[in-house]
């Protein structure tokens, strides 16, 4: 669910999520039908599906900066209205006592009662999410993974959960089942520009993890990663980490073409299949537009203005630091 003023919470700058927790108290000291200090839009004096949306941002956000306080309060009173049996607040208590927990015993405790739910409700999916993630967090990938395919076997459409065992995958170094789980995505949703850059990432990281031995694979991998980035800005122009992926893929295909060539030649394509290897000319087209595209957005998201472009600053900083690291041999 969107709203107006405020982006989903994982994805909140800490500077924001800092901003709007600060804030949280006077609205808290407000009736639910007030007008609180927060330019948040509620209408009238009666309750809309966006207020406990709201309330539930704002949850989350006193949770990453701290205000275990306001955040409770919240939860509250979204347990007030929707009772303690609703899944979703289930979900959100047990990510307060996450927050909250002082050590491993009380995690392990949490954890318990994880099971305790799910093993009288299989279905309860926001509690089998939160378990997942929390055996994450207790560095128990394998668990993890374990729990997250049987939280897919009983819900096969759900592209959060695909999108999250791909990750896991990933974390252990499995990028050929990292990449299956995101291509069970993108079934879902083919026009999901992130998920095509994160197809890219995966693939370029596989490729970047290849031995000696398969080389072979290893540019076939990089081709593929590179085709994915272009889709990704093809989806979405400006974004950055399609742009930054693209500079980098073409770069090291820059560096290995001879090679390449070769190993094309010899497969018949990409997987054995009609896909030629682009040119080399084509390569160094794409390089030069990503290292433009780069330069732009850049200059562009200066530190002032890198929140309304849509920019993270790590993201532009990361960007800069990659074009620095060109232009330095250069300049030797």
């Amino acid at each position: 669910m969107s709203v107006s003023f405020i982006n989903s919470p994982d994805r909140l700058s800490p500077s924001r999520a800092l901003h709007l927790s600060q804030q949280a108290p006077q609205l808290l000291q407000k009736p639910l039908s007030g007008q609180g200090a927060l330019r948040i839009p509620f209408r009238a004096s009666v309750e809309t599906a966006e207020t406990w949306t709201i309330y539930e941002h704002l949850f989350s956000s006193c949770l990453r900066t701290g205000d275990d306080k306001s955040a409770h309060l919240f939860l509250e009173r979204l347990t007030d209205r929707f009772g303690a049996s609703n899944e979703r607040v289930m979900g959100l208590r047990g990510l307060y006592q996450e927050a909250v927990a002082e050590d491993d015993a009380a995690l392990t405790q949490i954890l318990a009662d994880y099971e305790n739910v799910l093993s009288g409700d299989p279905a309860n999916t926001p509690i089998a999410k939160r378990r997942i993630a929390l055996l994450r967090t207790m560095s128990k990938p394998q668990d993890a993974i374990a729990a997250s395919v049987e939280l897919l076997d009983m819900s096969p459409t759900d592209v959060e959960a695909w999108a999250e065992l791909s990750d896991l995958y990933s974390s252990v170094g499995l990028y050929s089942q990292a990449t299956y789980s995101l291509e069970e995505v993108l079934l879902v949703a083919p026009n999901a520009w992130n998920i095509q850059a994160r197809m890219g990432e995966i693939l370029y990281l596989s490729a970047c993890a290849a031995t000696s031995s398969s080389a072979a694979s290893a540019e076939v991998l990089l081709v593929d990663a590179m085709r994915r980035f272009c889709r990704s800005i093809e989806l979405c122009d400006n974004y950055l980490r399609g742009y930054y992926g693209l500079k980098v893929t073409t770069s090291r295909l820059l560096h290995s073409f001879p090679q390449a060539s070769t190993t094309f030649s010899a497969l018949g394509g990409i997987n054995g299949g009609d896909l030629p290897l682009p040119s080399q000319a084509k390569v160094q087209r794409l390089n030069e537009l990503a290292t433009s595209k780069l330069s732009d957005i850049i200059s562009h998201a200066s530190a002032g203005d890198a929140y309304r472009q849509g920019y993270e600053q790590s993201e532009v900083i990361a960007a800069r630091q990659l074009l620095d690291r060109e232009i330095q041999p250069i300049k030797r």
